[in-house]
């Protein structure tokens, strides 16, 4: 079940880049209508740590990656990168805070400028900051194309549809990294690539990450992909957190009805989750007028009158990492879905 609340953010912690807390994105699309595409999600990411975001299409993933680049600004709730609120800058000293936040967008053919030249796309950042930034040298360009696997001489003359779609995506990872971020936004990077092609770019991720002591948000439907470079993982329901915490936890012990079913569907053949009895009913709701109470609850093999009238504040499970927005989680110690209903909180 999908419920608001900020209780898992670890506020005071010196180490914490970046914190969303409260995020509402809506968009008008007729007199008095709005699509509440994200209502009130709150995370954070601690330096050096990947974050994975997790839900089916249409629950506001891309949306809340767009809104803490301000791209666009989100409705309302705060965006704090180094202490910095950076949803109340504008201009040059919203200017200055985005060499420090990067992204990689989904479709990596398209979010590049077919009209250049692979090495001018990649040094346009250099080209942009050098002055201001002594560290950004042509040397610096040449390094990061050879860190991603790719020939520097056939980028001086290449232009990216001359590179296959695994070939973009390394090109958009190296015009990310250009800048040396602190933190890089990666939007579904993986999900229009074949599955032998999203391994090496998920490995060539974690080799980055390890080189250039980077943050990542990652953002992507599939669990079985965030599985591999979480730290911690966040699931996303019609806007709304359902669970979030260190992704083992969550992996082995998921709480939420909805995380349940996202791990059961997870093509494989050892795939412990499969046996999951739960079973998902009807469409997703609109984001035009979502349900009352918990979002989820339209959906969910456990709704009670409750689940329609109040919504779900997330919770600690067992004093760990790992919390919870469900009036009814499934909870059990050893670890396995066991078929025993404990509810928690008490009554």
């Amino acid at each position: 079940m999908a419920g608001s609340g900020t209780a898992h953010l670890r506020t005071g912690d010196p180490n914490i880049l970046l914190s969303v807390q409260n995020l509402v994105v809506e968009f008008p699309v007729a007199r008095r209508t709005k699509v509440h595409a994200v209502t009130d999600l709150s995370f954070d990411i601690a330096e050096g740590e990947t974050l994975g975001i997790v839900g089916e299409s249409g629950c506001g993933k891309s949306t809340t990656a767009r809104a803490v680049i301000q791209i666009p600004k989100p409705s309302s709730g705060s965006v704090e990168f180094n202490g910095v609120d950076i949803t109340e800058l504008s201009g040059e000293e919203l200017r200055n805070i985005r060499p420090d936040i990067q992204m990689i967008f989904q479709d990596p053919i398209s979010s590049l400028n077919p009209r250049r030249t692979v090495f001018d796309i990649v040094s346009e950042g250099i080209n942009i900051w050098s002055k201001s930034n002594e560290d950004l040298t042509e040397d610096r360009v040449v390094e990061i194309i050879q860190a991603v696997g790719l020939d520097v001489e056939e980028t001086l003359t290449k232009r990216p549809h001359e590179y296959s779609g695994g070939q973009c995506q390394r090109i958009s990872i190296a015009r990310a990294l250009i800048l040396d971020p602190k933190i890089i936004i990666c939007d579904e990077p993986v999900s229009a690539l074949d599955v032998s092609v999203q391994a090496r770019i998920l490995n060539m991720l974690e080799d980055m990450k390890s080189r250039y002591g980077l943050t990542l948000l990652f953002i992507s439907h599939d669990l079985s992909v965030v599985k591999n470079v979480s730290d911690r993982v966040a699931v996303m329901y019609l806007g709304k957190l359902c669970e979030i915490g260190d992704g083992d936890l969550l992996y082995e012990e998921p709480a939420h009805p909805y995380t349940r079913l996202l791990l059961a569907a997870i093509p494989d053949p050892n795939n412990k989750h499969s046996g999951n009895q739960d079973i998902l009913e009807g469409e997703l709701p609109s984001p035009i007028n979502p349900p009352s109470g918990c979002r989820f609850r339209t959906r969910c093999p456990r709704a009670t009158e409750k689940c329609a009238a109040e919504e779900p504040q997330i919770s600690q499970i067992n004093d760990r990492d790992h919390w919870v927005a469900c009036h009814f989680p499934h909870l059990d110690a050893k670890g396995a879905n066991s078929s025993d209903e404990i509810l928690w909180p008490p009554e």
